[in-house]
């Protein structure tokens, strides 16, 4: 069944069209839960929600841009929606060092991607948030101030909180493969 059919089955509410489209995007969209949850648990009910919305919403998909992208979108906002529930992020207006991280700045050959997504869902709650939101989805800072509700200064601290605490953790790793005591 291609993509079209699924999405009108799904629009009439055909159960059968929306399981295979969940079973065709939930891989993917496991793997952004996770980047903003605490636990599996928590991922997986961030996907829940954000699926119920993909279904709920889906007659308002234009085909502009990719499907994956439009429901990429509405998992992430309903990850920040759960983050912003479960997290206070404290309003620093002052920041020493702003830089931006992405995953391709980080050498795969010095830990895998499992590696990576454990450190990064071992970051704090707001740093583990901001960092997802720029790093990984692409917000600016203003936006990420606009919808958490913080300063742009904020964003930026924990931005750069965040990438400070995964080069602490990716040197760590490098002296374990190379096998130097601390």
């Amino acid at each position: 069944m291609n993509l079209e059919s699924l999405l009108e089955g799904c629009i009439k509410n055909d159960r059968k069209a929306q399981e295979m489209l969940y079973q065709a995007y939930a891989p993917k969209m496991m793997t952004v839960c996770l980047r903003y949850a605490d636990s599996q648990f928590e991922a997986e009910e961030i996907m829940q929600v954000g699926f119920i919305k993909v279904f709920k919403r889906i007659s308002s998909f234009t085909g502009k841009g990719s499907f994956e992208g439009w429901v990429r979108r509405i998992i992430v906002n309903t990850a920040i929606e759960a983050c912003k529930k479960q997290t206070f992020i404290t309003s620093i207006d002052t920041l020493d060092n702003e830089g931006q991280l992405s995953l391709q700045t980080i050498d795969s050959d010095r830990a895998t991607v499992t590696e990576l997504m454990e450190m990064i869902r071992e970051l704090p709650a707001g740093y583990r948030l901001v960092f997802n939101m720029y790093s990984i989805e692409g917000f600016s800072h203003k936006e990420i101030a606009e919808r958490l509700n913080i300063t742009e200064g904020a964003s930026k601290s924990q931005l750069s909180r965040a990438r400070s605490r995964l080069q602490q953790k990716m040197k760590i790793i490098e002296r374990e493969l190379h096998g130097i005591k601390s």
